[in-house]
């Protein structure tokens, strides 16, 4: 599955480029994807379309003095400074240790707001493995700032796609 969703970001690097899903399952398959994973990828993003849509700002229906500075989006409240996010045990069994450190990282880094990381850890949560590995955590946050239509900034991204299996320390 998680092929399938880094060919969808690398060849639909802009989420309104992406073709409806039954056509995007039509061109995985002239692709050379395997049913099953095109068909488990296809339900991932839809739930990934059905989250994001959810939260999204809708900019153009307030007024230039109702304008929201902040990017949280409406109905949902802004999170406290001093608000804690207490994961499940479920939450943490499927996710493991080293996929929450990083989305722990990414928030506090400010580069994950809340709304964000609640759909990461949604989407991450019906994603295979147990627990998620941290390549695949990484392409689902990948897939969220993309439903967004949102770029990550280059050192995040940078973060995100790189192997730190080939890494040298300093």
């Amino acid at each position: 599955m998680f092929e399938v969703l880094v060919y969808v970001y690398e060849n639909y690097w802009q989420g309104d480029a992406c073709p409806e899903l039954p056509q995007l399952g039509r061109r995985l398959t002239a692709a050379g994807f395997d049913a099953e994973e095109i068909q488990e990828a296809l339900v991932w993003l839809d739930g990934l379309n059905v989250a994001a849509q959810g939260t999204q700002i809708d900019l153009q229906e307030k007024g230039p003095s109702d304008r929201v500075e902040s990017a949280v989006p409406l109905g949902i409240q802004p999170q406290s400074a001093s608000s804690l996010r207490v994961y499940s045990v479920a939450e943490q069994m499927h996710l493991g240790a080293q996929s929450l450190g990083f989305v722990s990282f990414l928030e506090s880094s400010g580069v994950l707001p809340p709304h964000m990381r609640e759909i990461v850890i949604d989407r991450a949560m019906v994603a295979p493995g147990d627990p998620v590995t941290l390549d695949d955590l990484k392409i689902i946050v990948l897939m969220v700032y993309w439903s967004f239509g949102e770029e990550p900034d280059a050192l995040i991204l940078d973060e995100l796609c790189d192997d730190a299996e080939f890494r040298l320390a300093h």
